[in-house]
């Protein structure tokens, strides 16, 4: 049986509250916190943001706050409106640590890892049963090889880019006879400055989601 993965049902009821909450922040404020950039426009007219969310570039219009894809204008779905309100909500401009994390040590991240866990490692587990297919999907998604450091002989790990300040990172170990290949999706021990836990949570599921789809 699949874990069942984050109800994204409370990030999208609240969109528009943030929106009216980010309406009072200075542009430039959002911007640099976020690592987005501003785009006044003329005289009267407010002008907008453009930052990267995954693989595509993002229009978000002011002072609306509607996010679109810069290449054609159509909107985004409400669910990824969400998570975009949600990041320039709590982006506080914290460097990034360059430490990876588990998910267990986010805030309250403890409480739900087992069930992080079941719909993002889990689920690589039973999509992806070989190396190079870890190694096909990642490249297809852009993704960057890290040294493992201190991680057992054997395991792989790529970084992926969520958006310009937050990085992920989805670690492999090859099984063996006794033992399945298993994953695991870290995070920069900045994250938390960059999305509440259950953001996270969803960014993750997302990613493992876009790993399995790339095969």
């Amino acid at each position: 049986m699949k874990a069942a993965g984050p109800d994204p049902t409370r990030l999208v009821q609240r969109a528009n509250e943030l929106r009216q909450a980010l309406a009072a922040r200075p542009v430039e404020m959002l911007a640099k916190t976020t690592g987005a950039s501003y785009h006044p426009a003329g005289s009267g007219e407010a002008g907008y943001l453009t930052l990267q969310f995954w693989l595509q570039s993002v229009q978000v219009s002011l002072p609306g706050f509607i996010a679109s894809q810069a290449s054609d204008g159509q909107e985004l779905p409400a669910f990824t409106q969400a998570m975009l309100m949600y990041h320039f909500y709590t982006a506080d401009g914290a460097p990034i640590a360059g430490q990876w994390i588990s998910f267990s040590e986010l805030p309250d991240g403890r409480f739900y890892n087992q069930a992080f866990q079941g719909y993002t490692g889990g689920e690589l587990r039973r999509a992806i049963q070989q190396r190079e297919d870890f190694e096909r999907a990642a490249a297809r998604l852009q993704g960057e090889v890290q040294s493992t450091g201190s991680l057992s002989p054997g395991a792989l790990a790529y970084r992926f880019q969520a958006l310009p300040r937050m990085p992920l990172s989805v670690v492999y170990w090859e099984g063996d006879e006794d033992l399945p290949g298993s994953f695991q999706v870290l995070f920069d021990a900045s994250a938390s400055h960059y999305m509440p836990t259950d953001g996270c949570a969803l960014l993750g599921s997302s990613l493992c989601r876009m790993l399995i789809k790339a095969l």
